[in-house]
């Protein structure tokens, strides 16, 4: 599995621990940025990746910034992206077993460590359940379609 990462300037030290860790789980991934802790705009990094995915270029892609919560709302305008904030393994778990998330995000502010190891593995290693869920995600995905000819 190919992982595009991305963080901001709030999530870039996160973000460096957790290209170790990926390394250690055995995962090719690319690293689109922020290679600093200068300020940066965390739109600009959550769009990339999530073209990335909706291009099928990586299979999946993990975003850090302060909260999360930006970097989430920035990847979900992306049609395709099913992006999830997860600070907790079970949110990791059900975010991939009920909705097929392809995006984690993560708040670097918010979550230690430890704990966004977890998620992160967590995340990576639990597949779709798909049965009674593929239906509520093709529903998501209908309303995408609606709505995208107002772009």
């Amino acid at each position: 599995m190919k992982i595009a990462l991305a963080s901001d300037h709030a999530g870039f030290e996160l973000k460096e621990k957790i290209k170790k860790f990926l390394e250690e789980l055995g995962y090719e991934y690319k690293d689109f940025g922020t290679h600093s802790n200068e300020s940066v705009d965390y739109p600009d990094y959550a769009l990339k990746v999530a073209e990335s995915v909706a291009k099928k270029e990586f299979e999946r892609g993990i975003l850090i910034c302060g909260s999360g919560i930006g970097m989430c709302m920035a990847a979900n305008k992306v049609p395709g992206i099913r992006a999830a904030l997860c600070h907790s393994t079970e949110m990791a778990r059900l975010s991939r077993e009920h909705n097929d998330a392809n995006v984690l995000t993560m708040g670097a502010r918010l979550t230690n460590e430890k704990t966004a190891k977890d998620v992160v593995r967590v995340w990576l290693t639990t597949e779709f359940a798909g049965e009674r869920h593929l239906k509520r995600v093709n529903k998501m995905k209908d309303i995408e379609k609606k709505y995208s000819k107002y772009l």
